[in-house]
């Protein structure tokens, strides 16, 4: 949620930054309701006010056995315009409310505006391998190594899911391993949150209302698209001590999303689905020490993918292909040779305080003052799913084998996937 005083203080501030994206609320509309709702919360105030007053009055007439009669009108007559008031003021409230929780995060000023054709590559890391035989694609190799099941998976769930099996099994456990084993090693806490949650955990996480219909709902509950929607309701009201931040997080879960490929060759496999595995960093920060959090992320997550020895690049997104919630991201994408170009394997992000002041999110300094709202932060460390092919892709020889990557293999992998 965006600070309602930035709004009021520098409303062509406000606009200019959302037109980045693309996004243009009304916002002289919105000032003139905000001067409305702020002029109905004062009637409101000063009437319990008055009727406060008046019943104190009609307390002493009561000890004195004074008559209190014309005191009792007018506490009746003031219930009535205080019930008034009262509902002018849920009225405007609902409607201010409504139009704050409708506006994204404002982008940093260092991010362009426009779509994801205006993403900025910021570096590319090592060179795309080049084979000197035809080489496959990861849906064929991944059957042929009776790594996954696509058939049964249908079978099973239907489309966008699948089935892991034998040493695909083995080799996507390895790589969840793998990264929960770093990240615990570099401090962050390991978790592992329920994967059912509340609407008010996806209204924190910036994702509802406006995405409320495209998660999988149970009952009155809906399973989680991220790890980053449970991680950043675990302090949801609280108010932490500045000596606590950041305070570093890390989970794994599977993620549920109603999106879903095609049979689009940038889609097949394992590249969107319904149902991915990810392990997610998440950081509560202070605002002075955000910027210098999510470079940390990101120097995470591009560490795990030079590890597995795979052809990768960074991107700063656009204003318009950025998270709602997010003000910045960098997304490490790995290089998958059949569809000679890159898929991305981690989403960086600072969401500055637009999460926090949703989930009423502070921290209290240490020298004492006012409590101030934290910045949050989150990054995949790594999605696996197209991991994976960009693995069978970029590692693949010849005869059909698979070359797996040497910091997989103390988890009890072969040097080599071979054709079952």
């Amino acid at each position: 949620m965006l600070d309602v005083t930035l709004i009021r203080n520098h409303p062509d501030q406000v606009r200019d930054a959302l037109r980045k994206r693309a996004v243009d609320p009304d916002i002289p509309g919105f000032l003139v309701l905000d001067a409305a709702f702020r002029e109905a919360r004062t009637a409101v105030e000063r009437l319990r006010g008055e009727r406060r007053r008046i019943s104190a009055e009609i307390a002493v007439h009561r000890r004195t056995d004074a008559p209190a009669d014309e005191l009792r009108a007018e506490a009746k007559a003031l219930t009535g315009r205080l019930t008034e008031a009262e509902e002018d003021l849920a009225r405007l409230g609902a409607r201010h409310q409504e139009f704050l929780d409708a506006l994204p995060n404002l982008p940093d000023d260092d991010v362009v505006a426009g779509g994801k054709e205006n993403n900025e590559v910021v570096r590319v890391v090592g060179d795309p391998p080049a084979f000197a035989f035809p080489a496959r694609d990861h849906v064929g190799l991944a059957q042929d190594l009776g790594l996954i099941d696509y058939e049964r998976g249908t079978a099973l769930a239907g489309n966008g899911y699948w089935i892991y099996r034998g040493e695909g099994a083995a080799l996507e456990w390895a790589l969840l391993n793998h990264f929960l084993d770093a990240h615990r090693r570099a401090g962050y806490e390991f978790v592992l949150p329920p994967h059912l949650l509340t609407y008010e955990a996806g209204y924190t996480a910036g994702q509802f209302p406006k995405f409320a219909d495209e998660v999988f709902r149970v009952d009155d509950h809906f399973l989680l698209p991220t790890a980053e929607t449970a991680l950043v309701n675990l302090h949801r009201g609280e108010t932490l001590d500045e000596r606590e931040l950041p305070r570093r997080y890390v989970a794994y879960t599977p993620c549920y999303r109603r999106e879903s490929g095609s049979h689009r060759t940038a889609e097949r496999g394992t590249l969107r689905g319904h149902q991915f595995n990810k392990v997610e960093l998440f950081q509560f920060a202070r605002p002075e020490d955000s910027d210098a959090a999510q470079l940390e992320l990101l120097a995470r997550a591009e560490e795990l993918v030079a590890g597995l020895g795979l052809h990768h690049r960074v991107t700063k997104l656009a204003a318009g292909d950025t998270s709602p919630a997010q003000a910045r991201t960098y997304d490490v994408e790995v290089w998958l040779p059949s569809l000679g170009g890159y898929a991305e394997v981690s989403s960086v992000s600072n969401a500055r305080a637009y999460q926090a002041r949703r989930g009423g999110i502070r921290y209290r300094p240490a020298g004492g003052g006012k409590a101030a709202y934290v910045h949050t932060l989150n990054a995949s460390g790594l999605a696996t799913s197209r991991l994976l092919p960009a693995i069978l892709e970029q590692h693949q020889r010849a005869d059909g084998t698979v070359v797996v990557p040497e910091v997989l293999r103390r988890w009890g992998l072969p040097e080599l996937l071979r054709p079952v």
